[in-house]
């Protein structure tokens, strides 16, 4: 077992990594001391991995809810059957919450976390690559409107993250895809190195080699670590981890939450991000086709669906790191160093939009 800290002072946590986790009830017992604790997944995992965790919670008060499985359901509405059960069960303030699954159901239980009684403690334990990599750490919460992705939501830091790499051999091919865009994204912001170790071993992460896999994860959450204990309310440095966010929740938002994978979204909006980056003169075009073909070979998309540049600007407009008015953007200064920049020039903004969300219709 790896550990990664996450350093915020009172607020401080363990990440754990390693393989087979689950099936060490110590792991759990240690990172969860409450008595009563509240176990939310969805209907996916809940039949694979469910009987462990409730294994290693023996001797303490356990419920559980499983959630309807998908983006479309990160809402409201399903966070209210959160609450429904945690005030049925007579929770109280010294209760945990455990979130068990992928991304969606991580944001909605740690929501629920952090609204129920002004906020109980929960522990992330992530099934899926891009939330042991991404979601699971940092403390972001939340649930989508129609009006656009996580527009709901509070930063509530979790206890501990217990990322069981084993976990990711039942992940369906699509979802591990999807998780290595967020690991790519780490080494285009922070680590050039990086960006090539996941060059070289694309293949073995593909074909979920543990020390790959361990590696990919360790590695990302020590970047994610180190910007989030420097800006942990995304005041400034944090803003880096969105690289290709912005053009990629648009994406989200505009086909309906679930056509695409939030990594999927991600990927091609990485891709209009360098763009932009280039037409700035901050990347050669070798530099926008080594990204594009790392995408490429580890089967993510790299063309944009066609919703229109008026319609992605209008979008981008919702995002949660609008100032003044003026869409921040991060991008790229070189491969391996990120910038967050709201100074560039609006025409070629639209020149990106329109190249590659009207590229086809053109």
């Amino acid at each position: 077992m790896q550990t990664v800290h996450i350093d915020l002072g009172s607020r401080s946590y363990p990440i754990l990594i390693g393989s087979g986790l689950l099936d060490q009830p110590s792991v759990l017992a240690q990172a969860i001391p409450a008595r009563d604790v509240l176990v939310v997944t969805n209907g996916t995992v809940a039949p694979l991995y469910l009987a462990a965790v409730l294994r290693g919670l023996a001797g303490k008060r356990v419920a559980s809810i499983a959630l309807p499985d998908g983006e479309r359901y990160k809402t409201l509405e399903t966070v209210g059957r959160v609450f429904d059960v945690m005030v049925e069960q007579r929770l109280n303030r010294d209760a945990c919450v455990v979130a068990l699954g992928g991304g969606v159901v991580g944001d909605m239980a740690g929501f629920a976390a952090a609204c129920y009684q002004r906020g109980v403690d929960y522990v992330q334990v992530p099934t899926t690559l891009l939330a042991q990599v991404d979601s699971s750490v940092g403390g972001k919460t939340g649930v989508n409107h129609p009006g656009g992705k996580n527009l709901i939501g509070a930063f509530h830091q979790p206890r501990a993250v217990i990322s069981d790499t084993a976990t990711l051999a039942t992940l369906p091919m699509r979802e591990l895809r999807a998780g290595l865009a967020e690991v790519i994204k780490y080494g285009l912001i922070d680590d050039l190195e990086f960006l090539g170790w996941i060059e070289r071993n694309a293949q073995p992460l593909l074909a979920l080699d543990p020390e790959a896999l361990a590696h990919a994860v360790r590695r990302s959450c020590e970047i994610k670590a180190r910007i989030v204990a420097a800006d942990e309310r995304e005041h400034g440095q944090r803003a880096l981890l969105n690289l290709g966010h912005t053009f990629g929740h648009a994406i989200e938002t505009a086909t309906g939450y679930g056509q695409w994978l939030h990594g999927e979204a991600v990927a091609v909006g990485m891709v209009l991000a360098t763009d932009l980056s280039r037409r700035l003169g901050w990347l050669a075009e070798g530099d926008v086709a080594r990204v594009q073909a790392l995408l490429e070979r580890v089967g993510l998309p790299s063309r944009a669906p066609t919703i229109g540049a008026d319609r992605a600007l209008e979008l981008m407009g919702m995002d949660k790191k609008v100032l003044a008015g003026r869409i921040r953007l991060v991008l790229l200064r070189k491969l391996g160093q990120g910038k967050v920049s709201g100074d560039y020039p609006a025409e070629a903004l639209e020149a990106t939009l329109r190249a590659h969300f009207e590229a086809r219709a053109a």
